[in-house]
């Protein structure tokens, strides 16, 4: 999709002239986000605010500039803006910040702490008699903190089946392999066991994705979480499957070569 395309060129531009930020794992939610934010999302960017908009969790914080991309190739802000990713003073941070960015609905980064801030939004969705659906994305790597599943104890608990979570499962974190880190698996058994309804899918598939939102939307009585097979770096050769582009800009020479690949 052209959508998913200038995503990640936008990704790889705004970190490249940043110097700074998270491109492997940005990357790796680009056909995510974009389903999320163009074609399955009840939003208004000229609302951002709107009571009955769907609501988005990036619990993964530090994947912020494929946040920021979506939002504004979805027209909360203006494209040129994503230039000022990690400048002293513009709304663009290395993480979310709620109260500079239109569209950002909670300030994320410390890790773990996303899914209990949706479980939050969807119950008040229930006790406001609202009918929004709340979707939030967790990286692998962070299935290692506890707090998610205390989160996943209490959806469960709740009956929050208008929560839908998304695991970016690239299988791989700053440190390396999250298998070899401190393994979360078996994640679907996991969430299972914890009350949950699973789907596993192949997190770039378009009609994979969009299908498996359609169907959360079916489940009753129970939240559901989708495992998005997915790949660090997607799109970009040299950065695929790489930790060490967890957290690391591209050169100016780099920049250059991934933009001629996504052209």
């Amino acid at each position: 999709m052209a959508t998913a395309r200038r995503i990640r060129r936008d990704i790889v531009r705004m970190v490249g002239a940043a110097g700074s930020g998270h491109p492997g794992g940005s990357m790796s939610a680009v056909e995510i986000m974009t389903a999320l934010y163009f074609k399955v999302m009840r939003l208004d960017p000229e609302r951002p605010d709107w009571p009955e908009r769907d609501r988005f969790v990036l619990s993964k914080g530090h994947a912020a500039p494929v946040l920021y991309a979506a939002l504004a190739e979805r027209g909360f802000f203006a494209v040129d803006k994503l230039d000022t990713l990690r400048r002293l003073g513009s709304p663009l941070q290395g993480h979310p910040d709620r109260k500079s960015l239109p569209g950002v609905e909670v300030s994320t980064g410390s890790l773990g702490h996303g899914l209990a801030v949706a479980n939050g939004m969807a119950l008040a969705g229930r006790l406001d008699g609202r009918d929004y659906r709340v979707y939030v994305l967790l990286g692998d790597g962070e299935l290692e903190e506890g707090m998610v599943w205390e989160g996943a104890m209490a959806a469960a608990h709740y009956h929050l089946d208008n929560l839908t979570a998304i695991v970016d499962h690239n299988h791989l974190q700053i440190d390396g392999r999250v298998e070899e880190v401190m393994s979360p698996e078996p994640v679907a058994d996991k969430f299972r066991a914890f009350g949950w309804e699973v789907m596993t899918i192949d997190g770039h598939d378009f009609g994979q994705i969009l299908d498996a939102l359609e169907r959360a939307r079916e489940v009753k009585g129970k939240p559901t979480v989708i495992i998005a097979e997915t790949i660090k770096g997607k799109g970009v050769s040299f950065m695929e499957n790489q930790a060490g582009w967890h957290g690391k800009a591209p050169k100016p020479e780099e920049v250059e070569k991934a933009l001629a690949e996504l052209a």
